[in-house]
């Protein structure tokens, strides 16, 4: 069994945040994939739902972002699950917008929702960062990622989540590559046919050899070619 915790601000005003994106891929998935409607639990709001055989619980933290800890872990205790079964899904200023990595442990860089997630469950679970961006100093930093994504950033955006949506059953089974490969196939598809620019005509090794004998002066070739 897996916890996928997205993290995120409750209501309505901090909907379109850069730093709910988290909470924007969770609805994605839960209405992609057929999981039933969100209830009250755990300080938050869960949907419980299967991919395939393995069972797994999405949560919202509802107790602001710098509590997120508090409700992830009620859910955990209440699971029995350890930080090896948990799943984060954050916004991450230091990764340009649109990009998407995996990772497992490490520390939060500053970011208040995996602060308070260290010191409640520890570092060890895995984490989805997305990448928002970083408004260029960081005093700056608490503004811009309470503010809501541009029109202009809504292309990459829904890539990226529809991608994370694709990537989910591999999220229910740990396999952070695969997920990863799910997200690639919507955010940089690959080209059509084979991928790679027409090649040229393969030299051969008399096209080598009259290349490599060719001594003439750049005068004569001028008056070779119009001769």
């Amino acid at each position: 069994m897996k916890l996928i915790v997205g993290l995120g601000n409750p209501g309505a005003k901090y909907v379109r945040n850069r730093h709910n994106i988290g909470f924007m891929v969770l609805d994605r998935i839960a209405s992609d994939h057929g999981f039933p409607a969100w209830k009250s639990k755990h300080q938050g709001v869960v949907s419980e739902g299967r991919f395939g055989s393995n069972r797994v619980v999405l949560l919202k933290p509802e107790t602001y972002m710098n509590k997120s800890g508090d409700s992830v872990g009620a859910a955990m205790r209440f699971y029995k699950l350890d930080a090896e079964d948990v799943i984060v899904l954050h916004d991450e200023i230091d990764l340009a917008p649109g990009k998407v990595r995996w990772k497992v442990g490490g520390g939060h860089a500053g970011h208040n929702g995996l602060r308070s997630l260290h010191a409640h469950i520890g570092a060890d679970y895995a984490r989805v960062r997305l990448g928002v961006g970083h408004p260029g100093h960081k005093d700056a930093v608490p503004g811009y990622v309470l503010r809501d994504f541009p029109k202009a950033d809504e292309a990459w955006l829904d890539d990226v989540i529809r991608g994370c949506s694709d990537g989910a059953p591999h999220l229910a089974t740990g396999d952070g590559p695969k997920f990863m490969n799910a997200v690639a196939l919507r955010t940089a598809p690959p080209r059509s046919g084979s991928g790679r620019e027409k090649s040229e005509k393969p030299k051969t090794s008399e096209d080598i050899q009259t290349k490599q004998a060719d001594t003439r002066s750049a005068l004569q070739k001028l008056m070779d070619r119009f001769s």
